[in-house]
């Protein structure tokens, strides 16, 4: 069977660390040079030709992150890397999947062109913000969900007075899935914005007098939907907040936030490594799931038992 090759980028070591040694093999080495502007020079230090090669990179903010990633694929390809796959825990962009007003950018789409340009072969992510984004790409996309994660988590809960609701409208999909899957009623934060990050009114809709809420989402980013939909929850009657979001974007003002909120508890995972550490910040690591995907995908299997959960 040909080599695997796995690399990180500079923003995802911790993470592409762990999932080396759930795979059960050494994070090979990637020096990225810099010039005095800042242009990125990344340089593979073995050889990777005729190899199955992995690039771990989550693409964040600043676009260096995803600039870095791009390189490190074309720098793969000229080596005559056999099979390039970019592991891409969180998709940057994500959100601006469709126009919803006249001149602005499919920004999603225009990554997705960015990554198929690289040479790229296989795109592996986890909590798309819009499933219909693998659409994009005319290579396959293994889109791994954080169910994996988080279902063994809340089965190690008492869940006996809890009830499952969405932030949004635009994620009732998913909080609707956990709700099925648990045998839970679902309620939904119905928002109002004037501008992006900043919410102006949030309506709950459905019954949550008394109950323990568990609030789902793909990210949070400034929290401030999050934070709103708590105390809106709370006002309601609900006993206590929960919230399980996937990606940690945390930004602006999202830690002070938090800290300032009437959550009990936020749930993450380690796709986006966090700023600073806080009480009410909880992480579990998408190492596993992803060294399993990774191996899956290596060996030919399908990665279809990552996504059925058994109950």
């Amino acid at each position: 069977m040909i080599d695997v090759k796995l690399f990180s980028g500079s923003v995802s070591n911790d993470l592409a660390e762990k999932i080396a040694d759930y795979y059960g093999d050494v994070l090979n080495t990637c020096t990225l040079n810099k010039f005095s502007d800042g242009e990125m020079q990344p340089v593979i230090n073995e050889s990777v030709r005729g190899k199955y090669v992995f690039f771990i990179q989550s693409t964040i903010p600043p676009s260096d992150n995803l600039m870095e990633l791009l390189l490190m694929i074309d720098s793969a390809k000229r080596a005559s890397a056999g099979y390039v796959t970019a592991v891409v825990p969180y998709f940057g962009y994500a959100r601006q999947d469709r126009k919803d007003k006249p001149r602005v950018p499919i920004s999603a789409r225009l990554i997705a062109n960015l990554f198929e340009a690289a040479g790229v072969d296989r795109i592996m992510t986890m909590d798309l913000h819009a499933d219909q984004i693998q659409g994009f790409f005319d290579i396959p996309v293994d889109h791994l969900f954080s169910d994996a994660i988080y279902h063994p988590y809340l089965n190690n809960m008492d869940l006996s007075n809890a009830i499952f609701a969405s932030p949004d409208v635009g994620g009732v999909k998913r909080a609707r899935k956990y709700a099925q899957i648990f045998g839970k009623d679902l309620v939904i934060c119905d928002k109002e914005r004037r501008i992006a990050n900043e919410v102006k009114k949030i309506t709950v809709i459905g019954e949550v007098e008394g109950k323990d809420v568990i609030l789902v989402d793909d990210l949070v980013d400034t929290a401030g939907t999050l934070c709103k939909a708590a105390d809106a929850l709370l006002e309601k009657g609900a006993k206590s907040v929960v919230a399980f979001c996937t990606h940690a974007v945390l930004s602006g003002n999202a830690y002070e936030n938090i800290e300032n909120s009437q959550l009990t508890k936020l749930v993450v995972t380690d796709t986006i490594p966090l700023k600073q550490k806080s009480d009410k910040i909880e992480v579990l690591t998408a190492s596993k799931l992803f060294a399993r995907a990774i191996r899956n995908t290596h060996e030919f299997k399908s990665i279809e038992a990552l996504f059925v959960e058994k109950h």
